[in-house]
């Protein structure tokens, strides 16, 4: 049963990884914003930590960006999606 969990976490992880490649690849968000992303992209990606580590850092990373003014609405959208998804990693 653990392990079964372990590849639903890895998985969306994976997911996770895929969301912030839209970002990543999108040249209307700034540079700054895309930074942090690729930041929260290497974290969740990290597999020298654990789960609930790799979730929380990519967190902040993205938190830290969040309420900046230049973000693109729709980016801002998809930030707040990924992070719902990351906390319910954190809960897990």
């Amino acid at each position: 049963m653990f392990k079964s969990k372990k590849v639903d976490t890895s998985d969306k992880l994976k997911n996770i990884a895929f969301m912030l490649d839209e970002i990543l690849g999108d040249t209307t968000v700034p540079r700054n914003i895309r930074a942090a992303a690729q930041k929260a992209k290497d974290s969740i990606l990290d597999e020298n930590e654990e789960y609930i580590v790799r979730s929380a850092a990519a967190v902040q990373y993205l938190d830290d960006i969040s309420d900046d003014p230049n973000m693109p609405l729709h980016t801002r959208t998809q930030i707040w999606s990924i992070v719902s998804e990351l906390e319910t990693i954190k809960n897990e």
